[in-house]
């Protein structure tokens, strides 16, 4: 065996039909954060380092393939026989190639990159022709149980209808991921027979084939169980949000942002916050966005995509930014809407007001310069520029530029009509 570990194809196991779900939509286009299961899976697939990405698709597969679009190449499987039948749909994308080919599901979305890199460093190290990653259940029906031998060593992997009461109770459980030897795999792929209780070409025979020809196996506990969960239903897709919630707010934690009540807060993946910045409960960060230091979210924020935060900035409650960069030391303070805009140093933005930068057909940019000071239920007509230095008077309907050092009033003249109401 050659160890090519440069050379990595991953295969996404695509196909299944995911009734559970109860929806019209495939399983595997399901959203968490703002992402397809499948996209995510490719994502991890492509931070591994993968030369090609393949994934196996089935049923629905239209749907999948408008999300993944020429990202991956395409191997179909009409048939839904099993895991290793799956496989052989793939194989000519694996012929005549060496290195690792990685097993991964579309329905699997979380896995840490590190966990497959350390999985593939073991068996590219280790030169084991197939390595899987395994976990420790307390409850581990359902799932496929690790047979070792007295050494230690993976013998076979056997799935729970065909297991007997005494492998039932083997606590260490196999995950489905994979990383082997390509042309091992493909040697042994033939090999498997559906000889067992669902009439499937199970993929976990290859490992007691290539014991059986003296190839070594090996496995990888994982150490975070929740990395492997799958989701085969709306409560299970709940909960992997939640896990990867948890886990993008302890990372951000961890990197000096204080989250008040990280129960509440949403922050999407590739969001960027600064040391020292606070967020405060109910707000949702999406993805694509960058806040600097020392200022404080919300509470009751959503900061949604193409957002750039200087530091020093106050974004207060019920405050929704779209595509919209704010200079340092500028307060938006509550009840604002601003989408498509350009704010610039030491403004503040006053309570009430909007951008209105959506015409019918067209997005439009709202350009408001550096200590400027904007009144409350400002309506900024877009495309619209406020120079420095200026000022807003409260209830105006801005719809033409304002110069610099100006104070600009836009609204009707008040009348009292006396005894109107006898």
């Amino acid at each position: 065996m050659e160890n090519e570990e440069e050379n990595i194809i991953t295969l996404i196991m695509a196909a299944g039909k995911g009734t559970r779900m109860k929806s019209k939509k495939s399983k595997l286009v399901q959203k968490i954060y703002g992402k397809e299961l499948v996209k995510r899976v490719v994502e991890l697939a492509e931070k591994i380092g993968s030369s090609e990405i393949i994934a196996v698709v089935g049923y629905l597969r239209e749907q999948v393939e408008a999300v993944l679009e020429n990202r991956v190449k395409y191997a179909y499987q009409e048939e839904l026989l099993g895991t290793g039948h799956a496989v052989m749909q793939a194989e000519r994308y694996l012929k005549d190639k060496k290195g690792k080919a990685v097993i991964l599901y579309g329905d699997v979305p979380i896995i840490r990159p590190e966990t497959l890199k350390n999985l593939i460093n073991k068996s590219v190290t280790g030169k084991e022709y197939a390595t899987v990653l395994t976990a420790i259940y307390e409850n581990p029906t359902g799932y496929g149980r690790i047979i070792r031998d007295e050494g230690g060593s993976i013998k076979e992997i056997v799935e729970e209808k065909d297991a007997t009461p005494e492998q039932k109770q083997i606590k260490e459980i196999n995950s489905g991921i994979y990383c082997f030897d390509i042309e091992a795999l493909l040697d042994a792929i033939h090999k498997i027979t559906p000889n067992n209780a669902q009439g499937e070409y199970y993929l976990t025979d290859v490992i007691r084939i290539m014991n059986e020809q003296g190839l070594k196996t090996g496995a990888m506990i994982v150490e975070d169980n929740t990395e492997i969960l799958g989701v085969n239903d709306r409560s299970q897709l709940e909960l992997l949000t939640k896990v990867l919630r948890n886990r993008i707010n302890n990372l951000h934690m961890r990197n000096g942002v204080t989250i008040e009540d990280s129960s509440t807060t949403y922050i999407y993946d590739d969001v960027v916050i600064g040391m020292d910045t606070v967020i405060h409960p109910n707000t949702t960060i999406k993805g694509d966005v960058v806040i600097g230091e020392n200022c404080e979210i919300g509470p009751n924020a959503y900061v949604r995509e193409g957002c750039r935060i200087a530091d020093n900035v106050k974004i207060g409650n019920f405050v929704e930014l779209k595509k919209t960069i704010i200079d340092s030391g500028t307060k938006v303070p509550h009840f604002i809407y601003l989408g498509d805009c350009e704010v610039g140093k030491n403004t503040n933005i006053g309570c009430g007001t909007i951008t209105c930068n959506y015409d019918g057909i067209n997005k439009n940019k709202t350009l408001i310069g550096d200590n400027c000071f904007v009144g409350s239920n400002v309506n900024f007509v877009a495309p619209v520029k406020i120079g420095n230095n200026s000022k807003i008077g409260a209830g105006s309907t801005i719809t033409e530029d304002v110069p610099e050092n100006s104070l600009a009033i836009a609204r009707q003249r008040q009348i009292n009509k006396e005894n109107y109401n006898k």
